[in-house]
């Protein structure tokens, strides 16, 4: 491993699944770069899989490693937290007031779930019947209140777009509805979902999918419906709706279980930085992923402003573009490669069936299958056997060590993708 230098060819901010892949596309790539990531953690985790730990088909230490055994061979593991950024003296900043150099900046230190953001929730996470499949300590509690659950009110939140995974919340429905209906107790527990957006999901061609399966579970379906407050111990939440006027209008509701999902921004290191655009996202252009202002500076995963979905499978796809990139900037690869917009989210609407939605910028289809073989539109067996058996091993031992499988990056062609 390169020594613990001030100065490194490649500085990474953020050890999650953008980072650690990057990294190993990069030394995949080319072995002699001297590579650091930067992380302050000490155990990385498989997201994707909380979900099915909320319902009971994972083990919640399944989706856990330490973050030591997948920082990639050859890379410096730097265990701080970053304070900020000097892209003028190409400089990162640790906490504490170290600084660190570098001739390429890699930004991917996902987003900060804001728990904060709803009034009393953060006092009452874990217990009193509130619970979240977004942390990977709450996820068995999900299912226990799933289990325990013989009669009453069951509550899910969306809140408002942009969010990690968004048909996470979906998911957390579903599988719980289908766990009530085959205890032939879904007649006595009612499902609500509480979503901020105005539609279910933002891909038309697999709403038809979904709805039939609201209509299957008798769920109560409210758009534009964002949770502001949680009294944990008098079991009630609060939602607040914005009418067609501009006014607005509070309603508050009674739960046995309610299952939170938090508004999502970025870091605050990363809001108050110059690397910002706007809305607090590291600005990059949509298809180089490199940053619109500082071209020795990309980003990429749920922290970059692009469109696409904020998923694992998007951070998947971005990396081995970014580390191609990265090397052009480097004088070592001699073409860019481009990013579509690919994201993926294998909704599991019951125990053993998934609509495995995959679509590009604009919400175009992107199939990795033939349809023939696996119809991402309709609710199949296959998608759940991919979801359960083949991505976990995909993510850790092809994802996470730089091997791109159907991840390849494709060539920039035109001066207008630039």
């Amino acid at each position: 491993m390169p020594a613990n230098t001030d100065h490194h060819q490649v500085v990474i901010v953020g050890a999650g699944a953008a980072g650690i892949a990057t990294a190993s596309s990069l030394i995949a790539r080319d072995p002699t770069l001297d590579v650091a990531l930067i992380d302050p953690s000490d155990v990385h985790y498989y997201q994707p899989g909380w979900t099915m730990v909320g319902a009971g088909v994972f083990e919640a230490p399944s989706t856990a490693r330490t973050l030591a055994s997948v920082i990639p061979p050859g890379v410096c593991w730097i265990k701080a937290r970053v304070q900020g950024f000097d892209p003028a003296a190409q400089q990162v900043t640790l906490e504490g007031g170290r600084t660190l150099g570098y001739q390429q900046l890699v930004v991917c230190p996902g987003l900060k779930l804001d728990w904060d953001a709803i009034d009393g929730l953060s006092d009452t996470l874990g217990r009193n019947g509130v619970t979240s499949n977004y942390r990977f300590d709450l996820a068995p509690y999900t299912w226990e209140l799933v289990q325990a659950l013989k009669q009453g009110r069951a509550l899910f939140t969306q809140p408002p777009m942009p969010i990690k995974c968004a048909g996470a919340p979906q998911k957390a429905l579903y599988l719980s509805c289908d766990h009530w209906l085959r205890n032939g107790q879904l007649g006595d527990v009612k499902a609500s979902f509480f979503n901020a957006g105005a539609v279910l999901f933002g891909v038309p061609d697999y709403v038809p999918a979904l709805m039939a399966y609201i209509d299957k579970y008798g769920v109560d379906l409210n758009y534009s419906q964002r949770l502001v407050a949680v009294d944990g111990p008098n079991r009630r939440a609060t939602f607040v709706r914005t009418l067609a006027d501009g006014s607005s209008e509070t309603r508050n509701e009674a739960f046995d279980m309610l299952h939170v999902v938090p508004p999502q921004v970025a870091p605050d290191f990363i809001r108050t930085s110059p690397l910002a655009d706007a809305a607090g996202w590291v600005d990059v252009d949509p298809h180089t992923l490199r940053h619109r202002r500082f071209a020795n500076i990309h980003a990429l995963g749920d922290v970059a402003s692009t469109s696409n979905a904020k998923t694992a499978a998007a951070a998947r796809k971005q990396a081995p573009v970014v580390a191609n990139n990265v090397l052009v900037a480097l004088g070592r690869l001699p073409t860019l490669a481009q990013y579509d917009g690919y994201g993926s989210c294998p909704l599991t609407v019951e125990r053993g069936k998934i609509v495995l939605a995959e679509f590009t910028y604009g919400g175009k289809l992107a199939p990795s299958f033939p349809r023939w073989l696996l119809d991402g539109c309709k609710p199949t067996r296959l998608a759940w056997l991919l979801k359960a058996k083949v991505l976990p091993p995909l993510y850790w031992q092809a994802m996470l060590k730089g091997r791109e499988w159907l991840a390849r990056p494709q060539p920039l062609f035109t001066e207008a993708e630039q």
